[in-house]
């Protein structure tokens, strides 16, 4: 749906009030994901088969869908890899995806153009020349998967773990909330909620960076956060339909208060680490001058 441009200064914006919250980082918020445009390329060229399909042979016609959906699951497919791919750059602590998208895209359509090959080819080797081409240029556009967890070398594995699964339920929850907010059709809320991500993901990347602190910081991930989805989400199917002043000044508040204690923590738990390592580096001074 189309969205009227809006903003701070233009007219008919409700007032800003002021707030004691340091200015968003110019980088937080939404991110383009690179490569998501041939993706999404990759499924259009897979709808120029149809015309030959459609015109054709009944051999043409089948495989000429065949080839169709291949191309457009593999664009599925790819899109989707690039997306957990951004997800485990962006973590510091990340497992593996479970299942490789974007391999599984590079052979979806290399099949889409051996089946594309077959629509005018009664010999086998050219589709599969095709098919091997096309398989190799989508492994060199897009790259594969990762293989392979990061941040778990020489790390405890449970606790890695731990954090893991704790960042994937958190992230659910702020993704669940920026998709709710969508429906209110406000870009001042959809920018708010996207600080308020931000926010939260510092703390993430702080509890990845030492898995001890999961543990005081359990419930920011969990209670706090499904707390937050749910009022959005509850706010927004009252706002959508009384468009409510009040309520969308309580929500903003809301959305300060938890943006504020978020911050906190992640301030606490870095001091918190910053003052176990000078702990540490007395002790280890004392017992250098004991034995010298």
């Amino acid at each position: 749906m189309a969205q009227r441009f809006g903003g701070k200064y233009s007219p008919g914006a409700p007032p800003q009030a002021k707030s004691s919250l340091p200015p968003a980082h110019p980088f937080d918020g939404k991110q383009p994901l690179k490569g998501a445009g041939r993706a999404r390329f990759l499924g259009v060229m897979g709808l120029l088969f149809l015309p030959a399909a459609f015109t054709g042979s009944p051999r043409a016609l089948m495989f000429g869908l065949v080839a169709t959906g291949l191309l457009l699951a593999a664009a599925f497919l790819t899109r989707e890899g690039i997306k957990a791919h951004a997800a485990y750059d962006e973590r510091k602590v990340a497992r593996r995806p479970a299942f490789p998208r974007k391999i599984f895209g590079a052979l979806f359509t290399g099949a889409a153009l051996v089946a594309g090959g077959l629509m005018s080819h009664d010999a086998l080797l050219y589709p599969l020349l095709f098919g091997f081409a096309g398989a190799a240029l989508h492994f060199n556009t897009f790259g594969a998967d990762p293989l392979r967890d990061k941040g778990a070398e020489g790390i405890d594995t449970f606790q890695t773990d731990r954090v893991a699964r704790a960042v994937d339920e958190a992230e659910g929850h702020l993704s669940a909330m920026r998709d709710a907010i969508l429906r209110a059709n406000d870009r001042q809320l959809e920018s708010r909620v996207d600080r308020f991500t931000a926010a939260a993901r510092r703390l993430f990347r702080t509890v990845e960076d030492d898995p001890r602190d999961l543990t005081a910081a359990r419930k920011y991930l969990s209670v706090y956060l499904l707390g937050a989805r749910d009022a959005t989400v509850k706010f927004v199917d009252h706002y959508a339909r009384a468009r409510d002043a009040q309520a969308r000044a309580d929500y903003l508040a809301l959305l300060d208060d938890l943006e504020t204690t978020f911050a906190d923590r992640s301030r606490r738990l870095l001091d918190d680490s910053r003052s176990d390592l000078e702990v540490e580096i007395s002790v280890l001074r004392d017992r250098l001058k004991s034995e010298a």
